[in-house]
């Protein structure tokens, strides 16, 4: 497969990264700088860029099959204004297959479901910043009309790639704890080869 990929050096991006190269997809990446990339990955493209100009974004998914953002929100609202112009350029290339990933605060709570977990008693974060600008993002994507996922991890540490952890649409698995970036990675990655979580949120956790 042909794969377009933001944020390809964030914690996550750089394990979806990671897993689509060892499998032979080619990649184009957009990236703010590239020093952290092999440049001479014969199937990786890197493009220098901004993931808000509209023409770097264009160029970046000219010819893929699929979108996969990792970007993070580095406490700006990037990602709730990326997100528009991502879904529209995915559109005017007739790119229907998106996959994100998200925070657990923007699945329904267990113990209160009308709420999001940021909103209720089971999130245990300070602020809701994050929180909040994650949210924009999955209620834009939510609407658009594409074949979307949002990967949610719980707690993420560095951790390390236990390859047994558990999952749930909308919701996080009951008692969680954390997973780490690898898991969080890998689960994503293979979402570009189901359908069972199409117009989902997807909990995961330990």
């Amino acid at each position: 497969m042909n794969i377009c990929l933001f944020g390809a050096t964030g914690r996550v991006g750089s394990v979806i990264l990671e897993n689509l190269l060892a499998e032979h997809h080619s990649v184009k990446a957009l990236v703010r700088n590239s020093s952290s990339l092999n440049p001479s990955e014969s199937k990786l493209s890197i493009l220098d860029g901004n993931i808000l100009n509209e023409s770097n974004i264009a160029a970046t998914m000219f010819g893929t099959d699929a979108v996969i953002s990792a970007l993070n929100t580095d406490g700006t609202t990037t990602l709730s204004e990326s997100m528009p112009l991502i879904i529209r350029n995915m559109k005017m290339q007739g790119i229907k297959r998106i996959i994100t990933i998200g925070t657990a605060g923007i699945l329904q709570a267990r113990s209160e479901p009308h709420l999001y977990r940021f909103q209720s008693s089971e999130s245990r974060r300070k602020t809701t910043r994050d929180a909040k600008e994650h949210l924009i993002a999955y209620l834009i994507l939510k609407n658009s009309g594409l074949d979307w996922t949002i990967v949610c991890p719980t707690y993420l540490p560095v951790g390390e790639r236990m390859g047994n952890y558990r999952f749930s649409k909308d919701f996080l698995p009951e008692n969680p704890s954390s997973i780490s970036i690898f898991d969080t990675g890998d689960f994503a990655y293979q979402q570009l080869f189901s359908d069972e979580f199409i117009e989902s949120r997807v909990g995961l956790s330990y």
